[in-house]
């Protein structure tokens, strides 16, 4: 069976641009779950589901016909034909995920979801309990941080390059509702998996990022292909 990576950790630490750098250098599938979750939060707000109704969210995600698929652009997420990959990105989507992703039925449909597509190995799964509670048996488990500043800066500069007019004041603080949304929920908080190893990004290029997780990987002498 082939490798599981889990990579977890707070809203812009660059644990996106890692793992999608990662699964492609090392050849194994990339798992977005926080796309998952959008993609559900969007369908919710679609169909005027209270974010807080277990039982009507349950029964949503047991029809959702949710995939991805890749292509020279990157990770598409798509629900049925529709491709909703720009869609979910939006910026209510964040706060409105993180709402859905707390909401225990959501978490045991999604989790079983990203159990079966992990059935085989072969993957980084990247989200906020990759390696707590989805794959706590993972052969190699890390946490990405940032300080605040970092990140607000990172997504600052992420939303104003797609034209959103919006200061950096209003992503900190958004960003720091996240924090304390994902930090305190009692559904699979954010926090380092046991056993995780931790990277504090703040000062770190990419490039410096992803040497120092392969040089982890390939210091347990495991092959994550095998």
């Amino acid at each position: 069976m082939k490798r599981i990576i889990t990579v977890d950790g707070p809203a812009g630490a660059g644990k996106s641009t890692i793992s999608r750098l990662m699964a492609k250098k090392l050849g194994l599938l990339y798992l977005d779950t926080g796309a998952m979750y959008r993609a559900v939060a969007l369908q919710a707000a679609r169909e005027g589901i209270d974010v807080g109704d277990g039982p009507k969210l349950f029964a949503m995600c047991a029809h959702l016909d949710l995939h991805f698929s890749q292509d020279w652009q990157g990770l598409r997420v798509y629900i049925g034909k529709e491709d909703v990959s720009s869609a979910i990105r939006r910026p209510e989507m964040d706060m409105l995920s993180s709402r859905v992703s707390a909401t225990r039925e959501v978490r045991e449909a999604m989790t079983e979801l990203q159990r079966e597509i992990g059935k085989s190995g072969g993957l980084i799964a990247e989200g906020r309990d990759m390696g707590t509670i989805v794959f706590p048996h993972a052969d190699h488990k890390f946490f990405i941080s940032a300080s605040l500043e970092a990140r607000t800066e990172r997504r600052y500069k992420e939303r104003a390059g797609r034209g959103e007019s919006i200061s950096r004041e209003e992503v900190k603080r958004e960003l720091r509702k996240r924090d304390e949304q994902d930090e305190s929920r009692s559904i699979a908080p954010l926090h380092p998996a046991d056993g995780a190893i931790i990277i504090d990004t703040t000062l770190l290029s990419v490039e410096q990022v992803m040497e120092d997780v392969l040089h982890k990987i390939r210091g347990k002498r495991i092959d994550p292909n095998e």
